[in-house]
């Protein structure tokens, strides 16, 4: 199941390296042996020249956020490792899985969703070698066996702060609130795919606690829904969610932190509320047969660099995953940042281990109530 593309502004092209085709040379095989140096991994570095003839192909969604990726870290990685590294994308779980199949993987690293990461571990995607990646700045509990993050963000509240004035929506409760806050929401909707948002927010709205949220009750969650339908308006990709707001066909919306950000600095009336948001992120992956295995392990590590990942978070707004990153933001780029503990600490806890266990059944009922 192809995920959308992602949740930036500009979802243009990447530019036209990301016509190049796995054809032109990715995924060739790797010299006689990869010399990456000694001592332990440190994030953020590589041997100078280390890979050098080599091909490798970096997957991501495309847009403004894999020309970021591309600026700060894919492209200063090749030209410190002595690689040649293509661009390809969106990222397709249909292409990931035909390539591991028929044991022809051209693509190395690949950007994915989390939650389809940890329910493709030791199937699609290969353990990481952490003696070559260094995963000591990631906070606690992102990294797993297959997959360190790519960067962070969430699902938040935005709403109008012109029409709500001084007392606006707090919470998922006010979310569902069409009497005490009248008005059109936007909301997910794509039925092609189902991710911790919509069903968790109306649990949190109908009075389940945030800590008994899972195994979630779908059927209650889905009565919850309905009872707001009339006043929901589905947006299918994070551009359609940023026009919502930017045009003013909805006074508030469930959307990601990107996309938010986007709109506000576009001009739109709108401010966020971080209580109860929903923590999200994209993964780093490899897929099961990756010719260079070895080679895409030091692509992931440099990548996790304080340097590398505090240039991302410039050019995206996406939350670094290094804790010694020091991006250089101004005060609105600041207040988005959902690594900030003001709002780190308001975030509801996914269990992101039920849902890849689930995901398959959670878009058949999600399907199935959108197209009721």
């Amino acid at each position: 199941m192809p995920k959308l593309p992602k949740r930036l502004p500009g979802m243009a092209a990447v530019a036209a390296s990301l016509l190049l085709s796995a054809a032109c040379g990715a995924g060739s095989a790797a010299p006689a042996s990869i010399d990456l140096g000694t001592g332990p991994a440190k994030s953020g570095t590589v041997k100078k020249n280390a890979l050098s003839g080599l091909n490798m192909t970096f997957v991501s969604y495309g847009g403004a956020y894999q020309e970021g990726q591309q600026k700060a870290a894919v492209d200063p990685f090749a030209q410190e490792s002595g690689a040649k590294i293509l661009q390809d994308g969106p990222t397709d779980y249909a292409k990931i899985k035909a390539q591991v199949d028929s044991s022809n993987v051209t693509w190395d690293v690949i950007d994915t969703d989390s939650i389809w990461a940890e329910g493709q571990c030791g199937k699609l995607l290969q353990p990481l070698d952490y003696t070559i990646i260094d995963k000591s700045k990631v906070p606690e509990g992102l990294a797993t066996e297959c997959s360190v993050p790519a960067m962070q963000y969430g699902m938040v509240l935005a709403y109008n702060k012109d029409k709500f004035g001084a007392s606006p929506p707090q919470g998922w409760k006010d979310f569902f609130d069409t009497a005490k806050f009248p008005g059109k929401r936007g909301i997910s909707g794509n039925p092609g795919d189902s991710a911790p948002g919509p069903f968790e927010g109306a649990l949190i709205a109908d009075g389940v606690a945030p800590d008994k949220l899972y195994p979630l009750d779908v059927d209650r969650a889905t009565k919850k829904l309905q009872s707001v339908r009339s006043n929901l308006v589905f947006w299918k990709t994070g551009a359609e969610s940023q026009q919502l707001l930017e045009s003013g066909e909805v006074d508030m919306a469930m959307l990601w932190s990107g996309r938010a950000y986007a709109a506000v600095k576009n001009g739109a009336p709108f401010d966020v509320s971080f209580d109860q948001w929903m923590p999200t992120m994209d993964s780093l992956t490899v897929p099961k047969n990756a010719k260079n295995p070895k080679a895409s392990m030091a692509l992931i590590n440099y990548y996790l660099g304080a340097q590398q990942q505090a240039k991302l978070t410039e050019l995206t707004s996406y939350s670094p995953v290094n804790t010694d990153a020091k991006p250089e933001l101004d005060e609105k780029g600041r207040s988005f940042l959902t690594t900030r503990p003001a709002v780190a600490d308001k975030a509801l806890k996914i269990d992101s281990k039920w849902w890849a266990e689930h995901q398959h059944e959670m878009i058949e009922k999600w399907s199935a109530w959108l197209g009721g």
